[in-house]
């Protein structure tokens, strides 16, 4: 019996470990950290083909923008932790936004009470439009951004958050954006409402701020997608703001059609 209870606790500690140092990308996908209901999502995010289209690789220092939950802290922290740096962006600690504040002090809770995993995650944070550093100036390899571009827009800041992670970067770092994707020729104004941007629009406020489109890609596209929803992209899963109403119909559909674009910090 004490044989079987080693056997357990050796077997808990090889599995924090794995978890607290991942040797790859794959390693840090495939973890049994993961929260099940973040690794269901794989399958409309696709974390691996998205941070390798990045190249994000395990040395790199990488700031990801409003992780939120961490859905995909979960991934870079272990992936990062021992060779490289990970600055989570969150917001503002000294936010009024409801949402805002409680999504903080859930991701602060998680650093706190998982060490093994996130101990060596930097926390910052990001103000569009303020003068908040998300990471020393010029310090970066890398600056992600999943599905935040529209959340800027009803502020009018779009532009400075471009600004801001242009100056982040390393000369030659890299600037990846996933984005919920409008039709062309939609407005501003429907942008902001729908929650879907359009792809030429995100391009042109990254090369306001200095930056060059390297190249895109279709990994994170649904064509079932029409972009055409009652409550915008939050119609569709995982917000399902229509509750059970046409719930199987948006199920089908699944999450929204998304740009990936690579961006580069020209070296000179």
């Amino acid at each position: 019996m004490k044989f079987v209870h080693w056997l357990a606790g050796m077997a808990c500690a090889v599995s924090l470990a794995g978890a607290a140092h991942a040797d790859s990308l794959k390693d840090a996908i495939k973890g049994d950290h993961r929260t099940p209901a973040y690794a269901a999502r794989d399958q409309y995010r696709h974390p691996e083909e998205t941070l390798n289209f990045f190249q994000v690789k395990p040395t790199m220092t990488v700031v990801e923008i409003w992780p939120g939950g961490g859905w995909y802290s979960e991934i870079l922290a272990p992936m990062l932790k021992g060779k490289g740096t990970l600055y989570a962006a969150h917001f503002p600690a000294a936010t009024e936004v409801g949402y805002f504040k409680r999504s903080r002090e859930s991701f602060e809770k998680l650093l706190a009470e998982e060490k093994d995993v996130y101990g060596a995650v930097k926390l910052t944070e990001f103000a569009p439009g303020g003068d908040s550093e998300i990471a020393p100036a010029g310090s970066a390899d890398a600056v992600l951004t999943f599905r935040n571009v529209h959340n800027w827009m009803g502020g009018n800041n779009e532009q400075a958050a471009f600004n801001t992670f242009f100056k982040a970067l390393k000369p030659g770092g890299v600037l990846g954006v996933v984005e919920h994707r409008a039709k062309p020729g939609t407005s501003r104004e429907e942008m902001g409402k729908s929650g879907y941007v359009t792809q030429d629009y995100v391009i042109e406020l990254a090369k306001n701020a200095g930056f060059v489109l390297e190249e895109s890609s279709e990994i994170n596209a649904n064509p079932k997608d029409t972009a055409k929803h009652p409550k915008g992209v939050w119609t569709l899963p995982p917000s399902l703001r229509l509750g059970d109403e046409d719930k199987e119909k948006y199920l089908a559909i699944g999450e929204s059609d998304r740009m990936t674009l690579r961006f580069r910090k020209p070296k000179s």
